[in-house]
This record gives C-alpha cells, structure tokens and sequence, in this order.
C-alpha cells in the first residue's frame, strides 16, 4: 500500500566504515559538501548526521541540503534548504560520542535518481571523523561556513569520501517502501567507474522505478572490507554483519526487504577455513529480519579465483557457502551470482567482460547483470503489485 502523508522512504544512506585515519581531531572551520545518489524522490527530505566513530562530540554548527546542479558543487537555484535539528529550528547541534541526529523536515521537490548535496559547516576542533571511503563520487571542502553557498564557488577541493551523512529520506505518497541492499565491497560498487554510479544497487533502483512496481526507495549499506561475524571497524571495513544489521539495515525507513551478499571477506580476510560458522551467520540475519516481518533475499559468494588472496582452501570455503544458500534455509529467495558472473571456462573466476580487472570487483557489465538477475517479485513479495 502506498505511504501514508507522514511516512518516510529511504532514497540513499552509506553505512559508516570507521574513522577517517587523516582527521584525527575532526575538521576545524571547513564546510563539508558531500554528493549523494536518490533512489526516489519525494516533497520533503531528512538527512542523517553520524558521529559513531568519534572521539569527541561533533558541532554541525550549520547544515543544508540541495538538489545538485550536473556535474560539481552546485546546487540547482532555488532548491537549497537550511537544516534545523530538534524540531526547535536550532542551525547547529551537538552529536555525542557514539551517536546520532536526524534534521528537521524541509519541504523539498528531491527529483529521482539524482544526485544531492549535504553540506555541514564543523567550526571548531573535535575528534576522529566518521565516514564512508569508498563512494565512487567526488565530494568537497572549502575553507569557512560555505553552507548554503549555492554557487559552489568556495568549494575548490575535492575529496573522494562522504563525511558524517548516513542516510536521507524522503517523503513520498506512493511510496511502498524501502529496499536495503546490505553487503561489503561489492554492493559498495568497488571497481564501477567514479561518477557514473553504476553499483548494482543503482542498477537495480533503476530498474525498479522503469517497472511495475515503481515507487520504492532502494539504499546501499555495503561497506567494503565488511565481514558476516568479525569487527573490522580498525581497519575501515565497519562493524561485523550481525552487529550493524539491525542498525544499518532494519533501522532504515519502512523497510519491506533486505537483499543480502556477504560472506567473501570472511574467507578472504577472516581467516574462515569453512564455511559452517558463515552461514550460520547468514541465517542469523535472516531471523533479525523475519522478527520485523522483513523478507530476506541472498545471494551466493561471487568467484575471485583470479584475485591475489585465492588458495585452494578458501575456494572450498566458499563453494561450502554457496551450496549451503543453494540448498535454502537460508535466505527466503536466492539470486545466484556466482552462477551469474563466473567464467564457464574456469568457474573459480569471474567472466572477463564482468571482470574490473582484480579478480574479485565485477565490472559496470558484471553490476549491470547483476541487477538484472533480481527478480523483483521475489525481492518485493506480497508488497509487489499484481503485472498490469
């Protein structure tokens, strides 16, 4: 059923990798501008702030959201909008340690599959930031309160990271939801050209406003590095699977299904010699969702038979997972990846054309695929509307 007046979809989120390793102590006296994708569009917008990984309470001392203009730092005249927190029409607050904010309402026509700028002004030193390092977009800094700079002028540097922002949702009439796309560098988009956002779950937000189903939020909470049952926050790659899903994925805006794919970093990364403890992992997951009454969808382990951390011993790891998903039990419904990307000459490695050229990321063509392996009446379930 369509969103009633007050409801919120989710239209893009990130989730937080760690804290950035080059700002310690925040950054003092910048405006930070930070260009995110929509998945929907909507008639007003909220904007998540994060200062999980901080060591300091974090002043925004002034925020504001704006459709962007193509290509760069400006906004589209008239569409930049002063952000109020705690719904006493306050410019700046303080996040602790740990924490979060969400920013008033602000009436806004959000356009969908376009990209927004959310700025935040940080004045004064604080502590280690949180972000989000592999975005696959060029973000900006300038120098002062640039907030609501809608020339962009002032923004002169550049900066491959999103910093503070987690989430943006939208109000939307005829919205029937949001789907999460949870999972580590490869729902991240690693390997997809810069700019072009060409992630899977891009792919997939496309092909599900051209459709039937039409109006659903689809957001991408991969974190690259991301592991189904170890902490690899230190090292930038977020917290375990099992610990930031009930955050970071049932936590989104009314969410109706969950799309998962992990399991390759902890056969790569963490050291996993079978598959057992992964997929047991896996099912966990599934329970948080079905305890919301959120449909699960999951897909198998994608080859990297052609990447540098291949052995033997982590291929059957990962032939373990995928038989195990295969089998069911696992998830509600199963895209089947690896089938989908494999080289049928070599099914230990991805097809070369779906290759980014590291054996492990598939390429925009690989993305693409994938997407258009999903099939949406089983992502949607009973909330997908009857084939006109």
């Amino acid at each position: 059923a369509p969103a009633a007046a007050g409801a919120w979809t989710g239209t893009w989120a990130a989730g937080a990798v760690g804290a950035e390793p080059d700002a310690p102590h925040g950054l003092p006296g910048r405006s930070i501008r930070n260009v995110v994708h929509t998945s929907i569009g909507g008639t007003a917008a909220r904007v998540t702030f994060s200062n999980l990984y901080g060591t300091a309470p974090l002043l925004i001392g002034h925020a504001s959201v704006a459709v962007a203009d193509a290509g760069g730092p400006a906004a589209v005249p008239g569409t930049m909008r002063r952000l109020t927190f705690g719904g006493e029409r306050s410019l700046s607050r303080r996040v602790p340690v740990g924490r979060e904010v969400v920013s008033d309402p602000v009436t806004l026509q959000v356009p969908a599959g376009t990209d927004l700028l959310l700025t935040l002004y940080t004045p004064a030193v604080g502590g280690a930031v949180t972000y989000h390092s592999h975005t696959r977009q060029t973000s900006y800094l300038a120098r002062g309160d640039r907030t609501e700079d809608a020339s962009g002028t002032a923004y002169a540097t550049p900066t491959p990271y999103w910093r503070y922002v987690t989430a943006v949702d939208v109000r939307n009439r005829r919205s029937s939801g949001t789907v999460v796309a949870f999972g580590d560098s490869i729902t991240d988009g690693v390997g997809s050209s810069p700019g072009s956002n060409h992630r899977w779950p891009d792919f997939l937000a496309a092909r599900v406003r051209d459709s039937a189903y039409g109006h659903y939020g689809v957001v991408d909470e991969g974190i690259g590095g991301n592991q189904v049952l170890r902490d690899a926050s230190a090292t930038r790659s977020g917290r375990a699977a099992i610990t930031r899903f009930g955050e970071d994925a049932l936590g989104r805006p009314d969410v109706r299904a969950v799309f998962v794919d992990l399991g390759v970093n902890d056969i790569l990364h963490g050291h996993e010699r079978t598959g057992a403890r992964i997929v047991t992992g896996l099912r966990q997951l599934t329970r948080q969702a079905h305890a919301h009454g959120i449909r699960v969808i999951g897909s198998t382990l994608t080859p990297f038979g052609s990447h540098a951390g291949y052995n033997a011993v982590k291929e059957r790891a990962r032939d373990q997972v995928n038989a195990a998903i295969r089998k069911g039990g696992v998830f509600d419904s199963v895209v089947d990846f690896d089938r989908l990307l494999r080289d049928p000459n070599a099914p230990g490695r991805l097809r070369p054309r779906y290759d980014s050229g590291d054996g492990l990321h598939p390429s925009d063509a690989g993305y693409r695929a994938m997407a258009s392996a999903v099939n949406l009446r089983a992502l949607l379930g009973s909330h997908a509307p009857a084939a006109t």
